[in-house]
């Protein structure tokens, strides 16, 4: 019953993760009209699930032994129940947060959930300075590295708009914008389904393949069903933005996360797009300060909600 309960909340943990993160990726299409949110969520749902289904056939290698990140002991982390106490909590929190508009991060709310079971597990044992690096320098860093480099490119591309034909140039902005929008969503479907098929792999009859596949679905049908008020929050509520502004947020946001992954910085992909939308919309006095600090506070209550969830859920199991 508790490997069929497991399998069951990795199940919703992806489906909440794709209702808070699959419209992410498209938001500056629907934003700066470029298309409707029908066409957007669409395209978005389109090359995330690409993505996941890439992940199936190139990225079993990425499928790793889920650990607990240096909280605690991994011995520890690979009790069933801290398995599905984990998945109950981010599932739980990621999709409230996407019912109510606020684009959290799925990794922030999976390091509040193991350490809330963590410390209910083995205590002050927990290993607190691991969280500066999972959770607080993220938090700082990537806010603000995105909103100077989406600045930068906005002004770039402004530039190189007006040595340019403006016909022609609205053209390849608008291929350019699509195309972006499609790489960041596969690349997050590509990376975000084997982290989570990780949580059922000690279900010994559980392929890693059919779970990926399994997964994949999950997270396309979260974000069809579920992404309306993100797709508010990210197109309208934190700035107003044209085709040249979307542009520039995208690529800030796909330098940024190759650069991540290249150099191994601590960056989050959501705190990443979100500030990159809103640098932007600092040009022309655009951006909506008020809502940008609203989903920062978000972002900070989003580890100690995860942890307190995780505690309570933990305790229960057991």
């Amino acid at each position: 019953m508790l490997i069929i309960s497991l399998f069951l909340a990795t199940l919703f943990l992806a489906y909440s993760n794709g209702a808070n993160d699959n419209f992410k990726g498209v938001a500056t299409l629907f934003g700066s009209r470029t298309t409707s949110y029908q066409t957007a969520i669409l395209w978005g749902s389109f090359t995330t699930f690409a993505g996941a289904i890439a992940a199936v056939f190139w990225a079993g290698d990425l499928v790793k032994k889920f650990t607990a990140q240096e909280i605690f002991p991994d011995a520890i982390a690979n009790v069933p129940e801290i398995h599905l106490a984990v998945a109950i909590t981010t599932g739980l929190t990621v999709l409230v947060a996407a019912l109510t508009g606020f684009p959290i991060s799925t990794t922030h709310s999976i390091t509040g959930a193991l350490l809330g079971a963590g410390l209910v597990a083995i205590g002050l044992q927990v290993k607190f300075a691991v969280l500066g690096r999972l959770f607080l320098l993220p938090l700082f860093l990537s806010p603000i590295v995105a909103i100077f480099l989406a600045v930068a490119t906005h002004k770039l591309l402004h530039y190189i708009n007006s040595k340019l034909n403006l016909q022609a140039n609205q053209r390849i902005v608008y291929t350019c914008h699509l195309i972006s929008s499609g790489l960041i969503s596969f690349s997050r479907g590509f990376n975000y389904t084997p982290k989570i098929v990780s949580l059922v792999l000690i279900i010994d009859y559980f392929s890693v393949q059919g779970g990926m596949l399994t997964i994949a679905m999950a997270m396309g049908l979260g974000g069809l069903l579920n992404s309306q008020k993100i797709a508010e929050t990210m197109s309208h509520k934190i700035a107003v933005m044209n085709h040249n502004q979307g542009l520039s947020a995208n690529i800030a946001t796909g330098i940024l996360m190759i650069a991540a992954n290249y150099f191994g910085l601590p960056v989050s992909m959501t705190q990443v797009s979100v500030s990159s939308i809103f640098g932007v919309g600092l040009i022309g006095n655009q951006a909506k300060t008020k809502i940008f600090y609203q989903i920062l506070f978000s972002w900070i209550f989003t580890l100690p909600i995860a942890t307190i969830i995780s505690g309570i859920i933990y305790r229960l199991l057991q």
